[in-house]
């Protein structure tokens, strides 16, 4: 039992790099452009955001302030939820 727990740990350890890297994260900025055909958002920080496929674009124009929360995956930002603020 002891080694059983003992290994476990040692997998938690050595895969924990990796979960840290797959954190969300979260930017509060005004939308510069909007790609349907990319599916993805330009933000005035200068960040490019891809979108899932089934994302909806309705209301997404320029000049609007949103809250975007997004996953990095392989240098890309990838947008998990988004809120447009009032």
């Amino acid at each position: 039992m002891r080694l059983l727990i003992a290994a476990l740990l040692a997998t938690a350890v050595f895969l924990s790099p990796l979960a840290a890297s797959a954190e969300s994260a979260d930017v509060e900025a005004v939308i510069t452009s909007v790609d349907t055909g990319s599916l993805s958002l330009s933000l005035d920080d200068g960040k490019k955001y891809q979108a899932p496929e089934e994302f909806n674009f309705e209301g997404l124009e320029p000049g609007v302030k949103v809250l975007v929360f997004y996953t990095e995956v392989d240098g890309k930002r990838v947008i998990n939820d988004l809120e447009i603020i009032q």
